[in-house]
């Protein structure tokens, strides 16, 4: 039987693939669009689909996050081949720190806050699965994004409708 991190590297290999796959596309002279006024801009959601892997590595390290003590900064990148770099390392320190740990260590408890507001607390394990959770929602936001420019998809569990005909 499988331990939990042998799951949870298996799961963040497979998700990197299409994540990347939707990355790559991700048209640099598009950055500032949105398809609508309260949607984030594109270069701003891909920086954050390639952040979420980094979240892993916090869980597994940290005990949270403290927004009033460590402000949110967005990645800037200014080439895809620098927000795929930086998509790749983020999964590369988040299975490396997932192969240096054990199932025990997933037991702790990982809050998001912003001082005194609690956005999160969570058991690291959980904490984890939902970093999953906000890298598949944000790469369907992506895709999204990209679909109404008109950009081919990637199929990402199977051939996608562009892949198809």
């Amino acid at each position: 039987m499988k331990t939990f991190i042998e799951v949870l590297v298996a799961e963040l290999e497979l998700e990197s693939i299409g994540t990347r796959k939707m990355l790559a596309l991700v048209p640099l002279e598009k950055g500032d669009w949105k398809p609508h006024t309260k949607s984030m801009a594109m270069k701003y959601l891909a920086s954050h689909v390639a952040e979420i892997p980094g979240w892993i590595k916090s869980a597994l390290e940290s005990d949270g996050l403290d927004f009033a003590k460590t402000p949110y900064v967005p990645h800037t990148f200014q080439t895809t081949d620098e927000l795929l770099a930086f998509f790749d390392e983020n999964v590369a320190k988040a299975k490396e720190q997932l192969l240096q740990s054990k199932d025990e260590d997933l037991e702790g408890t990982w809050t998001m806050r912003n001082g005194e507001v609690i956005f999160m607390q969570l058991t690291k394990y959980e904490t984890i699965r939902h970093s999953f959770g906000q890298m598949i929602h944000h790469r369907a936001q992506l895709g999204v994004y990209l679909r109404l420019l008109d950009i081919p998809i990637p199929g990402v569990y199977g051939p996608s409708a562009d892949e198809m005909a």
